[in-house]
């Protein structure tokens, strides 16, 4: 079964006969489940109108590098950001030497060179253009960067010629690009993952909180998202723009996170605590500025419920995954610290990282965990959040299927 439900696809449509067929292409993605928007070359528009595709697409195409009304909107380098992987079919000769060279003289190829998504071509061309020294070059460039090549295909060509060079089948394409993510891995599952910091109000003007960004928790939401689930973020005051794909929930104190979380827990199957939830607040919150009137200042806190603890406890609980932040001495002390949160908050995972190293501590685009169940532990070694979330999805969503098949 393919599936795209929830990936964003950027098409690509360069110049040639087959950017008739890309508008099929947009029909097979969707009826995948892909939210596909489309860029094309100048020399695309001589053969497919981007009015066809704006239609068949639902969304603006964009044609133009330097576009007045495309940047007040998006921008090519908001455009390059936003998809999961950036899909060129038709791919000419022409747009691959761009590719390969690192050209960028037009919004497609600068797109390709900006963004850090996949990027995947279906090339088409005439046979003797493919098998051209310089296209095979070029390709082989291309492979070697993680560029993913779909086809050609070998047949009768519009020029009368016969060989390979034919653009794939719309269909092919749509099934190839799904092949590229995991997908379905959490399809049909509901997933509630909490981020961020909270604050506990002191007065009105200041409170006590943490150096969460919620960069993680915010990625995990996108990995999940990728993998087919329905997913609530419960996010405390972060300075990130929440998934269009996500349900958001925004919450500031513990005790409104932990209300919001043991509400959509209830019915959910998956929950990731990653959020930096402050362990105290102020016994009393001043409903005035406290004032600088002595020399020290005794602020009374009270411990606020655990939220892994208590969502790990429901009689229907979900298959429950906490983070621990912790700054130990050794790897074995943070095996140590984690292992015993684990056991403690009873949960069926653990995520543990070593805040005190400033390259994969709070606000940081990188991390390293030490992944820990019951029976063993694992280490993933420094890499982006966003690689990083999706490997955690892959493996929590194995677990959560053996603890399924077990029940």
């Amino acid at each position: 079964m393919f599936s795209l439900v929830n990936k964003r696809v950027l098409l690509g449509v360069s110049g040639g006969i087959a950017a008739y067929k890309s508008a099929e292409v947009i029909r097979r993605l969707q009826d995948f489940g892909a939210i596909v928007r489309v860029v094309m070359t100048e020399a695309a528009t001589d053969f497919i109108t981007p009015l066809t595709m704006q239609a068949l697409s639902g969304n603006p195409v964009h044609t133009k590098l330097l576009d007045t009304d495309a940047e007040a909107a998006m921008g090519h380098i908001e455009l390059a950001k936003w998809p999961d992987v950036v899909l060129i079919a038709p791919a000419s000769a022409n747009l691959m030497a761009k590719i390969a060279s690192g050209k960028a003289d037009d919004l497609l190829s600068t797109v390709c060179l900006a963004s850090r998504s996949m990027i995947a071509i279906a090339p088409s061309m005439n046979q003797a253009m493919w098998r051209n020294e310089s296209t095979q070059k070029n390709l082989a460039c291309l492979r070697s960067r993680g560029v993913k090549v779909f086809g050609p295909d070998d047949g009768s060509q519009a020029c009368g010629d016969i060989g390979p060079g034919r653009m794939i089948e719309p269909r092919n394409i749509a099934e190839l690009t799904s092949g590229l993510f995991e997908t379905g891995s959490l399809a049909g599952f509901k997933v509630v993952i909490t981020a961020g910091p909270t604050r506990e109000d002191i007065d009105p003007v200041r409170y006590i909180s943490n150096n969460s960004s919620g960069k993680m928790g915010y990625a995990l939401v996108e990995a999940a998202v990728e993998a087919g689930a329905e997913t609530i973020l419960i996010s405390g005051p972060v300075n990130i723009s929440p998934s269009e794909r996500a349900k958001t929930i925004y919450v500031k104190s513990a005790k409104e996170m932990h209300i919001a979380s043991m509400k959509e827990a209830a019915d959910c199957q998956l929950f990731i605590a990653c959020a930096a939830v402050a362990d105290y607040r102020p016994k009393r919150k001043s409903k005035q500025k406290l004032k600088k009137t002595d020399a020290s200042m005794n602020i009374e806190l009270i411990k606020n419920s655990d939220i892994a603890t208590d969502v790990a406890a429901l009689s229907n609980n979900p298959f429950t995954v906490g983070f621990a932040a912790e700054t130990p001495e050794t790897v074995d002390c943070l095996e140590k610290l984690a292992r015993e949160k684990l056991q403690r908050k009873k949960l069926d995972l653990i995520i543990a990282n070593d805040v005190s190293i400033q390259a994969i501590g709070f606000d940081s685009d990188y991390n390293a965990v030490l992944v820990v169940d019951h029976s063993s532990s694992e280490m993933i070694s420094k890499t982006s959040k966003t690689n990083l979330s999706r490997q955690l999805i892959v493996k929590i969503s194995q677990m959560l299927k053996i603890k399924n098949k077990a029940l």
